[in-house]
């Protein structure tokens, strides 16, 4: 249950950062409606999962050799420490959410919703470099047992889809939400959940170091 509670918190500190998917996603909901939405969802859910797979594979493979291990350990601290600062910047200065939904949306099958939003999470240029690092620290900390990864990947994906349905469905339906403030609450959760995971991977690692590694 851990592993699986890790992977569940891990992907809701990246579900809560409003960025290009969750944008298209809220467009959605205000166009088509929460079903066309949370498809959407759901297809970014599979380009995530894509990527942290990959990264969840080459983890457990190469977490044999101790270079490699050094790197997911301190690599991975820095990078979830990177993400906290931006995403406590966001609490300071929140971006504006652009949020242009005048005119006709086009008309888009189930499948096509679902490409869509895959297509969206799979064109993020620095997705692979973050599942890379951060997929890589969590598999780390966990360590290399098969039921474990497979735990925190589904974990990951629950987190996902349960995301989905709650900002195509309940966030998306306000328009009076969809403001700076709430930029500023799901920054400042996000960046608390990247805080939690550094400070995890660093004292995981520090400990395996001390044990001999």
């Amino acid at each position: 249950m851990d592993a699986l509670s890790s992977g569940f918190l891990l992907s809701l500190s990246v579900c809560l950062d409003l960025g290009l998917v969750n944008v298209a996603i809220l467009r959605m909901a205000l166009r088509s409606g929460g079903t066309a939405a949370f498809l959407v969802g759901i297809g970014s859910t599979l380009g995530d999962l894509v990527y942290f797979s990959l990264a969840a594979a080459g983890a457990t493979a190469l977490l044999r050799w101790a270079p490699v291990r050094w790197t997911l350990w301190l690599g991975g601290t820095v990078v979830l420490l990177v993400l906290a600062v931006r995403m406590l910047r966001e609490v300071v200065r929140p971006h504006a959410l652009a949020l242009d939904v005048n005119g006709d949306a086009p008309r888009r099958t189930p499948a096509q919703l679902v490409g869509y939003g895959l297509s969206l999470a799979l064109a993020s240029p620095t997705s692979i470099l973050w599942f890379a690092a951060v997929g890589g620290a969590a598999i780390a900390a966990i360590g290399s047992d098969r039921t474990q990864v497979v735990l925190l990947t589904t974990g990951f994906a629950l987190a996902g889809i349960a995301w989905s349905a709650f900002l195509a469905y309940a966030i998306a339906g306000s328009r009076d939400s969809l403001g700076p403030r709430l930029v500023r609450v799901l920054s400042l959760l996000s960046g608390l959940l990247f805080l939690y995971f550094a400070a995890r991977v660093f004292l995981d690692g520090l400990r395996d170091v001390r044990q001999g590694w």
